[in-house]
């Protein structure tokens, strides 16, 4: 057994003896978690019953402030060049600073599960200095019916309210999230942004489970009488929307392994954008929204009536709710799966010239999978007038501490030894990009969605598409034709022909990156460059 395979089949490991960290308030449930967040001025009450809060100035994750130890574990093991490396004296002296940082505080600790499928279940401790963090990740993860003592697989330790020193601890601001691997310990200061700490977790399972034969995926996945699905998108594709479907099962919206079995959820909860959340379009996570327990991040309210106001951005886009699993009816109580009939890739082109929906076969789904393509509108940002491509590999490079191709390959095996059939669906625009054309009608792409669920467009005829090689039905029940063919929804056909070139080049452009790692049939199942 070689030393890495040694370090992570080791069993549980907690560098924090009692009285460096001591809780004071320990696995406190969400009522009692509520009393002390408003006692302390963490947050306020909306009339619905949910807990509003404020993470200013970081409304976001900050991944030029996240770095992993660089060790004998992790030298040859890390992609370096997507990961920031700290060295172990730098994480040590972080990590002492810190539990020196915390003994003036009265901090809460919940001790939780990751890993719905019990022959993975690890156990995961978080020391946090808010109330509401310590609420928000007791929504987001597993929460065991009697939790233990002794020493946890992974320990989270969440300050916000220290600010590390880059001279001091190798980084780069006051704001720092470090991982090490082999003592499977993640240190979070200087952000109130609590996505940072589930994000945490699952980088650290990104790294461990292909060790196990398990496939890590940034994705939601749901079930049915007919078969599972699972939904890989970045931010904003729609991932969260889509699988809350009231006709199937919800395992989960964010994190997953596919293993021997079948898919299963990492977490125990929810983490759904907020942004123009909408009680028609997205019932059941709008009724999650209105509960209590659940946290609503940078959400606007008004301060008298208590009301929130989903359509406001003022704050960030970025809004969020933290909820448990259970506040969705008709969520998968044990949180798995068998192996998925369907694997559907989610861009949001603001291109306008992706199809709204293509059949892939597994060389291209592997090409789409390590490209992770979606594109971010104009006007968000100042001087910006068009739509600004995005290629984050395996649809969260943030999180992979791997190299993709490990991912891409446990991907393409999966898909083949179970013959999954593979979708890419455009929640994007229609008629041209943004601010010419249309954003793509959610009722249209749940119906395209449901057909390709329910029998792949068994009998319709479909036609490939000369740009991206992509194969795509004629028709589709309920759905008018014209719509199927973006070059048709187009006034100019001579300006969609020249977008489609230069969006094409662009995966061409960014998959240069791996194809020394790929066979000749991935590389060829992408699009065509342009002269």
């Amino acid at each position: 057994m070689t030393a890495q395979m040694r370090v992570l089949a080791d069993g549980p490991r907690d560098p924090l003896t009692p009285r460096e960290l001591q809780p004071a308030y320990r696995n406190f449930d969400a009522p009692r978690l509520y009393e002390e967040a408003i006692k302390r001025g963490e947050g306020a009450v909306s009339g619905s019953g949910a807990l509003v809060v404020e993470t200013a100035p970081h409304t976001g994750r900050s991944p030029a402030d996240k770095f992993i130890v660089r060790d004998s574990l992790t030298e040859d093991s890390v992609w370096w060049d997507n990961n920031q490396p700290m060295s172990p004296v730098d994480f040590s002296t972080l990590h002492a600073d810190m539990s020196a940082h915390a003994q003036g505080l009265a901090l809460f600790s919940q001790d939780l599960q990751v890993c719905a499928d019990r022959r993975y279940s690890k156990r995961v401790r978080v020391y946090s200095e808010f109330a509401w963090h310590s609420l928000f990740i007791r929504n987001l993860l597993i929460r065991p019916s009697q939790p233990t003592d002794g020493p946890a697989d992974f320990t989270i330790i969440d300050l916000p309210t220290f600010r590390a020193d880059p001279k001091r601890h190798g980084c780069r601001s006051h704001t720092v999230i470090a991982l090490d691997f082999t003592r499977r310990v993640a240190l979070i200061g200087g952000t109130r942004y609590a996505g940072e700490i589930k994000k945490s977790v699952f980088t650290l399972l990104n790294f461990l489970m292909p060790a196990q034969g398990v496939l890590p995926m940034h994705c939601a996945a749901n079930d049915h009488a007919s078969g599972a699905a699972i939904f890989f998108g970045l931010s904003g594709t729609g991932k969260t929307t889509l699988s809350a479907d009231p006709e199937r099962a919800l395992i989960g919206d964010d994190e997953h392994g596919w293993g021997d079995a079948g898919v299963f959820n990492f977490e125990g909860g929810c983490y759904a954008k907020a942004i123009r959340l909408s009680r028609e379009f997205e019932p059941e996570i709008y009724a999650a929204s209105q509960r209590f327990g659940a946290v609503l991040e940078n959400v606007a309210m008004d301060a008298s009536t208590r009301r929130v106001d989903f359509d406001d951005d003022s704050k960030t886009e970025n809004t969020r709710i933290a909820y448990p699993l259970d506040f969705i009816p008709n969520a998968a109580r044990d949180g798995c799966s068998g192996h998925p009939r369907n694997v559907v890739l989610l861009t949001c082109d603001a291109f306008g010239v992706l199809p709204p929906i293509a059949r892939l076969d597994a060389a291209q789904a592997m090409y789409h999978f390590l490209s992770g393509y979606t594109a971010r509108v104009a006007g968000t940002e100042t001087g910006v007038h068009e739509p600004q491509a995005v290629f984050s590999t395996c649809f969260g490079a943030p999180f992979m501490p791997r190299h993709p191709s490990e991912y891409g390959a446990l991907l393409r095996n999966r898909i083949l030894k179970h013959q999954a059939n593979c979708w890419l669906i455009n929640t994007g625009w229609s008629g041209g990009g943004y601010g010419e054309g249309k954003r793509m009608p959610i009722a249209l792409t749940r119906a395209l969605l449901r057909a390709a669920l329910h029998d792949g467009f068994a009998g319709a005829p479909f036609r490939r598409d000369p740009h991206f090689g992509l194969s795509t039905p004629l028709s589709a029940p309920g759905v008018d034709a014209f719509l199927l063919d973006p070059a048709a929804t187009w006034r100019s056909r001579e300006a969609f022909e020249a977008t489609a070139a230069k969006v094409a080049n662009m995966f061409c452009d960014n998959f240069a990156t791996f194809a020394p790692f790929v066979d000749k049939d991935v590389l060829e199942a992408g699009p065509r460059r342009a002269p």
